[in-house]
């Protein structure tokens, strides 16, 4: 069970008592004035109980949360999306949603990851895992991108590629590298966005971009907290902790350079305010493209490189 969506039930409850209150002051001549203020006020005091300070296992659920907005929830709220399909090579792959699109009135090559809202699309797109033909997609697009001259948006929403024996055997790895290749050398504007759960080099193969946005309550790392735990101590129940210690929070990775910016979320979470949370994500995006497409294409190639060189190595301002 997400223990936020556990810890969130008494909200819920309290929001439906409120609503009849309000709903039962409406109709009838009593004054609850004083009830349903004494119940708003119970109802912040939780909030700031649960959300106020956030531990890093607290954020990944909190990444993970079922009702969050998907990758398509960002694509649907762009001016205009007209999907591309396929690898050119062997099948489309659902978990990575692709295609034209414009932003503000920009002409942009959008992608992103997509984990599905209920089972059967859950199941259609694999979890949201790309498949090797998912990243060979992407891979096409930011190759096409680049011959229009239009910049790159992705979105960010992974706990990491498929590990499937089919996969390996399409070459998982090599599409991995291919796509940190395409994005590292594509001649335009690249702005990503960890808009969820950002895992291993499944998330990393869409985010190699000249600015990294990130969503307070988003997650990225090197490798899920229950993978990290079954690694290190032979341990997945030891998640909690592989969660602390990896620093996937976004305070962690802004401060370490990883990441250029953090989005605001509504208090609870994206869900709470999925329609303003997408406008926030996009109007960031829009105003990130504003300063890169007056960057020579050259030079905005030579800054990515340097901007990636640099982590790890202690020179990050």
């Amino acid at each position: 069970m997400n223990v936020i969506v556990e810890r969130e039930k008494g909200l819920l409850e309290l929001e439906q008592r409120i609503a009849e209150l309000k709903s039962q002051a409406a109709q009838q001549p009593v004054d609850m004035t004083a009830e349903i203020e004494g119940l708003e006020a119970k109802y912040a005091q939780i909030q700031r109980d649960i959300f106020g300070q956030m531990s890093p296992w607290q954020r990944v659920n909190m990444a993970r949360h079922p009702k969050r907005p998907l990758g398509s929830d960002y694509l649907a709220a762009l001016d205009v999306f007209d999907e591309l399909h396929g690898d050119r090579h062997f099948r489309d792959d659902h978990a990575i949603v692709a295609g034209f699109a414009k932003l503000k009135g920009r002409r942009v090559m959008a992608i992103a990851q997509d984990k599905g809202r209920d089972t059967k699309e859950k199941v259609r797109r694999n979890f949201g895992m790309p498949a090797p033909e998912g990243y060979r997609k992407v891979n096409r697009l930011v190759r096409l991108a680049a011959h229009l001259r239009i910049p790159v948006i992705t979105f960010i929403d992974t706990s990491g590629a498929d590990p499937g024996i089919g996969s390996e055997e399409r070459a998982q790895a090599e599409a991995i590298a291919q796509s940190l290749y395409e994005l590292a050398d594509a001649r335009g504007p690249i702005v990503a966005t960890i808009i969820g759960e950002g895992g291993s080099g499944g998330a990393l193969a869409l985010g190699l971009a000249d600015r990294v946005l990130m969503l307070e309550h988003a997650v990225y790392s090197v490798a899920s907290p229950e993978g990290a735990a079954a690694i290190l101590w032979g341990d997945a129940a030891r998640a909690e902790e592989a969660a602390t210690r990896l620093k996937l929070t976004s305070d962690d990775l802004l401060q370490f350079g990883i990441v250029d910016e953090v989005i605001p979320e509504p208090i609870g979470g994206a869900h709470r305010d999925a329609v303003g949370t997408v406008a926030r994500v996009l109007a960031a995006v829009d105003r990130a493209l504003d300063e890169l497409v007056q960057i020579p294409v050259d030079e905005l190639r030579d800054r990515r490189y340097r901007k990636f060189r640099r982590i790890g190595s202690g020179t990050i301002s």
